[in-house]
């Protein structure tokens, strides 16, 4: 059991795929989307799996920073690699420059269908809202909440049909008043994540250390 993977559940589709594509199969822990909410709840639960651990050469998370949720957790007798990216939208972009990129065209929310399935996308919030406030003003308290925003950006990685996917999202899209647009997205990231060669956006934490806020600065990188 050279190498381990923890990873988010809402990104299972496009691990799945990519490590297909990859033609790598590691084991996986996954853990349930919705504890990322909560980054202090999530480190938890990540420290916890590392915890638990014996026997791997190295353990690789498919997470983003996730608001910090990285900082602190320690190695145990293993590498642990993690991608350089604030959260999981780079990672299903296939890369960092290539979000800023497409945020740079519009402001733009985006939506995925893991997102979805696992109950932690913007419609499970506008839902949970219209239940407690009623629709008008639901309707109202998002109108307020995504007022820098001018799409609904629904990246396609093809890790699931895209015209099921779109007939989920053009309604979301229309109730929040968004402009619904198709981002192409990409297994890139992910394959060398699963695969290597682990350098350039990549964090690697020898045996026994720590992620530290220079790992999550790119401070780490040699000059």
């Amino acid at each position: 059991m050279p190498t381990i993977l923890i990873a988010c559940r809402a990104l299972a589709g496009e691990l799945e795929l990519a490590s297909r594509e990859a033609g790598v199969a590691h084991p996986t822990r996954w853990i349930e989307a919705a504890v990322h909410v909560r980054p202090d709840a999530l480190r938890r639960r990540l420290q916890d799996e590392l915890d638990g651990i014996a026997g791997a050469e190295r353990v690789i998370l498919g997470f983003g920073y996730c608001g910090h949720s990285l900082l602190g957790l320690r190695a145990g007798a293993f590498e642990l690699v993690f991608p350089r990216a604030d959260d999981c939208i780079s990672l299903m972009l296939g890369s960092a420059e290539r979000r800023e990129a497409v945020a740079s065209e519009a402001p733009t929310y985006f939506l995925t269908e893991g997102w979805l399935d696992n109950g932690v996308s913007i419609w499970d919030d506008y839902r949970r809202t219209v239940d407690a406030m009623g629709p008008r003003r639901a309707g109202e308290a998002f109108a307020t909440m995504l007022a820098h925003y001018s799409r609904l950006g629904v990246i396609d990685t093809g890790a699931c049909p895209l015209a099921r996917l779109v007939e989920r999202t053009q309604g979301i899209a229309e109730t929040l008043g968004l402009e619904h647009r198709v981002i192409p997205g990409s297994t890139r990231f992910l394959q060398r994540l699963l695969a290597g060669p682990w350098e350039d956006e990549f964090v690697t934490v020898p045996p026994g250390g720590a992620v530290t806020l220079d790992h999550l600065l790119g401070l780490d990188r040699p000059s």
